[in-house]
This record gives structure tokens, sequence and C-alpha cells, in this order.
């Protein structure tokens, strides 16, 4: 078998068989075939696709490239959530320890975050004292006990995707449907749960920029789900404007902190409620409806809050001792109006450029700086009301343009769009 004739076929548009896509996935890890043989292999899938049955043999050869968690021993219904990233994303935060109130387990394994914004490991590491790092003994004990827990992404889980998706990044291969699924997908199945749900984001903020292909996605999704027979469900959510008021490590952190005590964004609850319901729904059988009503009654009571505590304490973790350490700068608007768009890469990108994103893995991060809305969609704004915040450690050029230039007031009020698209079991 050789390498070369394996990425004619598929150049060819020729199916591949299960043999075919080990040879070629285990021989890169193996480092038996180059960088420059296993791009030419991966431009072949990006441009012609891979089949339905394609899609799963890849998958499978990446689970088996790694450790298999085997979290039966827990025995109670676990359940992962996995965002596809978004800027000022921290559902998992809060979704975590609500889900974990009800009985359910809810393990995440998380990364550190490439390009924008930080990642939920970031946001982490932004509280003294948390531990990312924990054996697998103590991470099962923690599900045991607390019910959730929040750790860095084992270097030992699908191994062959930690190396595929590097080279992706790199040579810019990375929005492929089945390579996006097959990596996804490896990396959830083989970390043990039950139940997978995935919030898939879709727009200007998000790798998916419409809907058409976020389905696509979405389906591929469910259907690999199937075929190891574990219920997958995506929500689209709408990612055209930011997740929230705060996009930062530490400024996200706080958010939660925010929320928990009954002080939140209208659209980062009706996604958190929603996201925690489907969850609850999913792994304990019952309707959403019922889901939605124990959610509600978990953050009312104050529960979930208790919980979100018991778990950071638990990792070690000081929420009064935040790495939030930076210079403020009060942004004033000078329009009257409604805001009718707040861009979130434009944000995004500001938050980058003062140094809460990395190039590459090893990059270090200031988890301080960061941006925070005072006002949002819909909303009415004066002349001489406060926008929003830049907190920063270092001046760039015309941060004050650019966060003003994010967004968009009107003196008609436009109708603010779903956060919540729509949901593909």
């Amino acid at each position: 078998m050789k390498a070369i004739e394996i990425t004619y076929k598929k150049n060819n548009k020729e199916k591949l068989s299960y043999e075919e896509i080990r040879y070629m996935v285990n021989s890169y890890v193996k480092n038996k075939i180059s960088d420059q043989t296993m791009s030419e292999f991966l431009w072949a899938i990006y441009y012609n696709g891979l089949s339905m049955d394609e899609t799963y043999y890849l998958t499978d050869v990446m689970i088996k490239s790694g450790e298999i968690i085997d979290l039966s021993k827990l025995k109670k219904k676990v359940v992962d959530k996995h965002s596809t990233g978004g800027v000022g994303d921290k559902i998992t935060l809060i979704v975590s320890p609500i889900v974990a109130c009800t009985g359910v387990c809810v393990p995440k394994m998380s990364g550190r975050s490439l390009g924008l914004t930080g990642g939920t490991v970031d946001k982490l590491e932004s509280i003294t004292g948390y531990k990312l790092k924990i054996s697998k003994e103590a991470f099962i004990d923690e599900l045991k006990t607390v019910g959730c827990a929040v750790i860095s992404q084992s270097d030992k889980i699908a191994v062959a995707d930690k190396k595929i998706y590097a080279l992706r990044d790199e040579i810019g291969a990375v929005d492929s449907i089945p390579l996006i699924a097959s990596s996804i997908m490896s990396k959830k199945i083989a970390s043990g749960s039950d139940v997978i749900i995935i919030d898939l984001k879709v727009g200007a903020g998000a790798f998916m920029k419409n809907i058409k292909d976020a389905t696509k996605l979405a389906k591929t999704m469910v259907n690999i789900g199937k075929y190891y027979n574990k219920k997958v469900i995506c929500t689209l959510s709408d990612m055209d404007s930011p997740l929230g008021l705060n996009i930062g490590n530490s400024l996200e952190v706080k958010e939660v902190i925010d929320f928990f005590n009954g002080k939140y964004d209208k659209r980062l609850y009706e996604l958190s409620v929603y996201i925690s319901s489907l969850m609850i729904s999913a792994a304990k059988g019952i309707t959403q409806k019922r889901a939605k009503e124990i959610v509600v009654n978990l953050l009312e009571s104050g529960h979930a809050k208790n919980k979100f505590k018991e778990w950071i304490k638990y990792q070690g973790g000081d929420l009064k001792k935040l790495k939030d350490k930076c210079k403020k700068y009060v942004i004033i608007s000078h329009e009257t109006g409604y805001v009718n768009k707040v861009d979130s890469l434009k944000l995004a990108t500001l938050v980058y450029d003062l140094g809460a994103g990395r190039h590459k893995k090893t990059d270090r991060i200031d988890y301080a700086v960061g941006v925070s809305l005072n006002k949002t969609l819909g909303q009415k704004v004066r002349a001489g009301d406060v926008l929003g915040t830049i907190y920063y450690n270092k001046r760039v050029k015309n941060f004050e343009e650019r966060f003003v230039d994010a967004f968009k007031i009107e003196k008609k009020k436009k109708k603010v769009k779903k956060i919540i698209i729509k949901t593909i079991k």
C-alpha cells in the first residue's frame, strides 16, 4: 500500500477503504509519511470530500489511535457538551454545574484556544489555583463527588487527531465538514460520554458562516453518533453577535459569577437554559419542558450557584483571586439610537490584539484583558451613555475607534435575531 496511490484515488473521487484510511493516519502518526505527503492527502479530502462511510472510518481510526476512557464505573448517565467556539462563549462554565445538580455527570476535557479568543481552559486558568491537570483517578472521583469536572485535554486521547489538526491548521485545510466532524467526534466518543450535546455556532464570529453548511456538519456528527450508539444532539446558535457582555478570560469568569448571582444578559441566559435543558432531557429521558422547569428552579434557588462554587473549589480555584490586574478605558457613545448590530469578529480581533489570544499553543496570553459591553443588541443608547470598557495592559493603536466601529447604532430599532436557530437530532 502506498500513500501516493491512496491520495490519487481520492483525487479521482474514488471511495477509500477502512484499511487505506487507517494506513494513511497511522503512518502519519508513526512518522512513516511526511507532512508534505499527509498535506496532499488532506487537500484531496478537502476538495473531494468523504462519503459517510469514509467519515466513519476516519473517525474510528482516530479514536483507536489513543486511549478510550471508560466511565461506566460511575453508574450514572454521563453527558458531554461541546461548543465549536465563539466570541464570549462561557457556556461550559454555566451549564456544567447546573446539570451536575440533577445527578447527571458532566465530564469535560477542554483545550486552549488558537486564534482570536480564549478557550474554556484559558478562562479557568484565569482563576488562581485552579488545577487543570489531574490524574484519571482524581477526575473520576470528582465526577462521583461533585458531578462535574473540567480539565485540559488529555494528550493520550485521539492522538492522531491532535497531529492532523495541527497540520490542517498550518496548511489552511480547516473548514472541511468531514474533517471537522471526525475531529470533534473522535475526541468526544473516546472521552466516554453516553450523550453528546453540541452547540454549533453559526455566523460572523464562528468558523461556520452559514446555516446550510452548519446543518450539514450537524447531521454528519449526529450520524457518527448513531454509528457508535451515542445520542448526539446539535443546536445551531447565532454568533453574528458576541455571547454575553464580556469578552476576555477573567472578564468572562466574572460574568459567570454575575450570572449565578442573577445578573445576566438575556441572550446568554436563553442559550444557557436551553443547552442545560437539552442535556438534562436527553440524559434523564424527560421532556425538555420539564427539564427547563428544573433548570430555572436550580438557578433561582441558588443550588446551581453553590454547585459552581463547589466545583471550582474542588479543583483548587479561588474565585476571589482572579488574574485581572489591568487598566481600564471607558468608551462613551457619541450617537443616540438603537444598537442594531454588535460585530463579534471586530471585537474578537481587538481582544486578540490586546493579548487575550494566541498564534500558537505555546504563546503566553494576558488573562486580564478584554472588553465589557454596557450596551448590546436592541438596547437604546443616548449620546453620553457608557458604551463599554476596554481592559488593557498595553495600548493598541486606535482601540477606542475599533471598539466603537463594532457597534451599528441607528434611529430605527431592528428586530433582534433569536440566538437559537434550530436543533438537529
